[in-house]
């Protein structure tokens, strides 16, 4: 029964966890990864002496999967420190930890920011959120983000200047549409929780899985061109016969007959500068609600000081969408920068640029988990991935872990 092959195509966050729960059911799975390493949407690349994330992302120490899979002493995690800081126009201010302690923000940041009622509301949802557990969180009606917070009762002053930016770069939309389950869910683990990244980058993570597996079996480079039942046929024309399949990259990629099935997901822009120093000198997010271009920035060295190893600072700016050509984009980014900071526009030096069509899955219903039933969607032909649940670490690991009980299930004998 061992010895039974089972392919698993894609090297993100839930092909890695499958392949770790499979081994503990003594397989030794195979795993194909069309890049020269692992991590998926998860990456970090070293240039010119920086470390750059494809992409802002952060771990919240809070999430439940995080606990059970990585060793977060081991990663030796930086955090951030909770709140903002919000540009506004030629002003700045700084709102601290609005979601761990609300009735504690200082009175004169937090008024130009929202009311004194605000403060209230946001303490009583802090406490509703965390004696809520995470099932009964994604059980509840589904509303856009926005119209909780209205029917919350929060001003549009705390709407616009807190929570649109905060959590548009958190969602990748501009206008909260998301889920008010989500937003639940991310407002619970925040407050429970903190926002941190690995000393070394975010691509620590799958690192960290990946040195756990002890007989899986990884091909890089090794593109998949197509699934079709139990037969994998390899971009270089090989043709692989499998036991079981696990599709752990957005499946319409790789079985035809699933295309249009999908909902289109949300891409971000990601731009790194390099700076003389930064601007904001404290582990922080930036958020600029005004509807500029950027959505939110933060010195990476500010957070982790390996981010940077040549004297010089890493800027990290994100901008939801865009139609300029590159050129033009680094420009109109470099001039908001400017007027935020005063710092003349040609001290910002860009150092490289991440367009991420795939940053993260468009979900309608979203689910906190699923029967291991629901994975199988052709005989012998499973999917994992984040997209199933809500678009999250949380989740992508959540689906790494189901989909290999459903295929551990698959090989039981049935009565």
């Amino acid at each position: 029964m061992k010895e039974k092959k089972i392919y698993i195509i894609g090297a993100g966050l839930s092909g890695l966890i499958a392949a770790l729960e499979l081994e503990k059911a003594g397989f030794s799975p195979i795993i194909l990864e069309a890049s020269d390493r692992v991590g998926g949407r998860m990456k970090t690349d070293e240039v010119d002496g920086f470390r750059l994330d494809h992409g802002f992302q952060v771990l919240n120490t809070a999430y439940p999967e995080a606990k059970k899979y990585l060793d977060l002493q081991g990663l030796h995690l930086k955090t951030f420190d909770p709140g903002a800081v919000i540009f506004d126009g030629k002003d700045s201010y700084v709102i601290t930890d609005p979601l761990r302690n609300p009735l504690k923000v200082v009175g004169m940041a937090f008024s130009k920011v929202g009311t004194f009622l605000d403060k209230v509301k946001m303490f009583s949802l802090t406490q509703e959120v965390k004696k809520k557990s995470n099932e009964e969180i994604f059980s509840e009606p589904s509303i856009p983000t926005h119209q909780y917070l209205k029917q919350y009762g929060f001003s549009d002053q705390i709407i616009n200047n807190f929570f649109k930016p905060f959590f548009r770069g958190i969602f990748l939309e501009k206008h909260l549409n998301t889920s008010s389950r989500m937003f639940e869910f991310v407002f619970k683990m925040f407050a429970l929780g903190h926002a941190s990244v690995p000393e070394k980058g975010m691509g620590e993570i799958p690192e960290m899985i990946r040195r756990q597996l002890a007989s899986t079996q990884i091909y890089f480079n090794s593109p998949v061109k197509s699934v079709d039942g139990t037969v994998i046929s390899m971009e270089n024309g090989d043709q692989l016969h499998a036991d079981r399949v696990i599709v752990a990259v957005q499946p319409d990629r790789v079985m035809k007959q699933l295309q249009g099935q999908f909902a289109v997901p949300r891409k971000v822009i990601n731009l790194y500068f390099s700076t003389q120093k930064s601007f904001l000198a404290r582990p922080m997010i930036a958020l600029l609600p005004n509807g500029q271009l950027i959505n939110n920035l933060v010195f990476m060295d500010d957070v982790s000081k390996a981010y940077s190893s040549n004297g010089r600072s890493l800027l990290s700016v994100t901008v939801l969408e865009s139609e300029l050509a590159e050129k033009e984009l680094i420009k109109a980014v470099q001039a908001e920068l400017e007027s935020i900071s005063g710092i003349k526009a040609e001290y910002f030096k860009p150092v490289k640029n991440y367009t991420i069509t795939y940053a993260l899955p468009q979900v309608d219903d979203m689910k906190y988990s699923i029967p291991h039933t629901e994975c199988k969607i052709f005989d012998q032909v499973y999917l994992a991935g984040d997209y199933l649940l809500n678009g999250s670490i949380n989740a992508a690991m959540t689906s790494g872990r189901i989909v290999a009980e459903a295929v551990i299930h698959s090989f039981m004998p049935t009565h």
